[in-house]
């Protein structure tokens, strides 16, 4: 039997646990800094974060309204009642003994994330998403014999989302997780940087010939959807492997080596009671009344499903429109430009900004640069510019980088540069007039059928008008100087 036939036999069940950093200044529990990117090690830590007696924590206003956020973000709405409980272990990294978390009261329950593949739509359901400290960091230097504890991450509020095991092949899980961490982003909940750890994926696989679950196993702290995938993909083979070969699978958790493209066993996977939950007495229920979730609700911004509506109206291929929905701020701007000018600028905007993202020596200044409103006017009188005839695209591209740049009317940029295109009609004319009448034999060959030789003439009259003349224009006058 082949593998691929061996695999078919098998049942691939996928759930997701997503660890995504809130959006505060400040820590869950306490007033340090929440931002730890660049920080030197154990110097955004209070006494809250050490766990020193008599240090009692303090709920964080926002955490709970970002929580709030994405309880919408994620099709439901937040609990009006939740708590906060202690998850018990110990690490040298969880200097109290014990996680402040939610357990069985959780802020958000139920929700779900819909995704495509293949062409195919799919929902995958949440089960439920709590708010939670995160610990600090151990690092164990190469050829060491000790290990270093960094704090600074240690109260870091996170949103620990769930997934139903709704998802059955390593596409569908990479799909899930990309649209989660677009929802997270448009409803401003996370700054969702996969690279400083904002987003972190634990993926849960099983594999069954039968309707019941497989054992499970844990690969956590997946930083990338490539990773994700891969992860996937490898484990469904290594499950398979392991019973085909008459071997059990052992409940685990498990690493991902990117080097080496595999997973690897770190240690048990424990169950609920190894963890000795109990209600945390120092940090008091929240309760949001219905009024306070009404606002919430009022004040969310549009999410991917809005923009992707508005971007087949304008007529974008599928690719197009994921790829504009990538950057949600030229997804607001190009969205912005449809409301504001039409569908045809906005598309000829959309194609300019995708285009400045891929170029790697301009994509992190222009990203930034057309995120005000004010560039809007410009935007949309550059495409204009190009619609009207007095800019060549080539020429467009060039006034649309110094206008990133310089912030300049596009107008008096054209003008600057000499790129206004002559759309004189009585001015071309002449001009196409007298390239006839010293190109006789390519005349001819147009009017003979030979087309090819239309493209010469057009070259001679932008010669002629020093690159002025509207090219269409002189196409059209051509032709009609030449009775076609």
């Amino acid at each position: 039997m082949t593998a691929d036939a061996t695999r078919r036999q098998y049942n691939v069940t996928i759930g997701i646990e997503c660890h995504v950093q809130l959006k505060t200044k400040t820590k869950l529990f306490s007033g340090a800094d929440n931002d730890a990117r660049e920080a030197v090690p154990n110097t955004l830590v209070n006494h809250i974060d050490f766990g020193l007696p008599g240090a009692l924590p303090i709920l964080n206003e926002k955490a709970v309204e970002l929580a709030c956020h994405a309880a919408f973000a994620l099709n439901t709405e937040p609990q009006r009642f939740s708590k906060f409980d202690r998850k018990h272990y110990f690490y040298p990294d969880l200097p109290l003994g014990y996680q402040i978390t939610q357990y069985d009261e959780p802020i958000i329950i139920g929700g779900y994330i819909d995704i495509e593949v293949g062409g195919e739509k799919k929902r995958v359901g949440i089960t439920r998403a709590h708010l939670e400290a995160d610990a600090g960091k151990s690092t164990h230097p190469a050829g060491g014999d000790y290990s270093l504890v960094d704090l600074n991450r240690a109260g870091t509020p996170l949103l620990e989302i769930v997934s139903e095991p709704d998802m059955h092949s390593a596409a569908e899980a990479k799909a899930y997780a990309h649209e989660l961490y677009l929802r997270m982003r448009y409803a401003d909940v996370s700054e969702a940087n996969l690279y400083y750890g904002n987003m972190r994926f634990d993926v849960n696989v099983s594999v069954s010939k039968t309707a019941e679950l497989g054992t499970r196993t844990e690969t956590k702290n997946l930083n990338s959807f490539r990773s994700i995938e891969r992860a996937v993909e490898y484990e469904v083979e290594r499950q398979i492997g392991l019973l085909e070969k008459g071997e059990q699978i052992v409940q685990e958790t498990r690493g991902w080596d990117d080097d080496k493209q595999q997973t690897f066993s770190q240690r048990s996977k424990e169950d609920a009671h190894d963890y000795r939950y109990m209600p945390d007495p120092d940090v008091p229920p929240v309760v949001l009344s219905d009024e306070y979730v009404a606002g919430i609700e009022a004040s969310m911004a549009e999410l991917p499903d809005a923009y992707r509506e508005k971007f087949r109206e304008m007529g974008l291929d599928s690719k197009v429109i994921e790829d504009v929905i990538a950057n949600p701020s030229v997804a607001r701007q190009v969205g912005r430009i449809y409301d504001d000018a039409g569908p045809d600028h906005a598309k000829r905007v959309a194609f300019w900004l995708l285009q400045l993202s891929d170029d790697s020596s301009e994509s992190s200044q222009s990203q930034e640069s057309v995120k005000p409103d004010a560039q809007d006017a410009n935007l949309i009188a550059l495409s204009k510019m190009v619609a009207q005839g007095q800019l060549s695209s080539s020429a467009a591209k060039e006034v649309l980088d110094e206008m990133i740049k310089t912030g300049q009317d596009p107008a008096k940029i054209a003008e600057a540069k000499n790129l206004v295109q002559e759309s004189d009609e009585a001015a071309i004319a002449e001009i196409v007039k007298s390239v006839l009448a010293d190109n006789p034999k390519a005349a001819g060959d147009v009017q003979n059928g030979e087309m090819k030789a239309i493209g010469f003439l057009v070259g001679q009259v932008m010669k002629a008008s020093k690159g002025k003349a509207n090219p269409s224009l002189a196409t059209k006058l051509i032709q009609k100087q030449l009775g076609l």
